[in-house]
């Protein structure tokens, strides 16, 4: 029985899972109110109220990354394959101990560069 959902939030998609109104009369001295059982017959769950049995309400909630989540995850997993890759290449040979200096050395420029590009972005804004 899911007793409340929240409809999800960024990156979290939330369906079905209502919750039912189960609701069993006050207690009347009658024998066995609050039993439950199982009923095979239908698959519920059910309890008792005094006079009647009451199926619980139940249903089922399905919860989910959004198609965002999903393609940031994948281009996640992604960079990190390129990464493992990159940093398996083997470092003895000359040609590529140069080839990794050169990619270390323009990240290291790119890095450089959007700092100064945020700065610029900061102080043309102030004006």
């Amino acid at each position: 029985m899911i007793k409340g959902i929240m409809q999800g939030g960024r990156y979290i998609t939330v369906t079905g899972g209502s919750p039912g109104s189960n609701y069993v009369n006050n207690y009347s001295g009658a024998q066995g109110i609050g039993n439950m059982r199982f009923n095979t017959s239908n698959q519920n769950v059910e309890v008792w109220d005094g006079n009647n049995w009451i199926t619980l309400q139940s249903s089922y909630a399905t919860i989910q990354l959004d198609d965002d989540a999903i393609r940031l995850l994948d281009w996640a997993k992604r960079k990190m394959v390129e990464e493992e890759v990159m940093l398996s290449l083997p470092s003895d040979h000359p040609a590529m101990k140069i080839a990794k200096q050169n990619v270390n050395r323009a990240k290291q420029a790119l890095k450089e560069a959007e700092e100064q590009l945020k700065i610029t972005s900061i102080l043309s804004e102030e004006q």
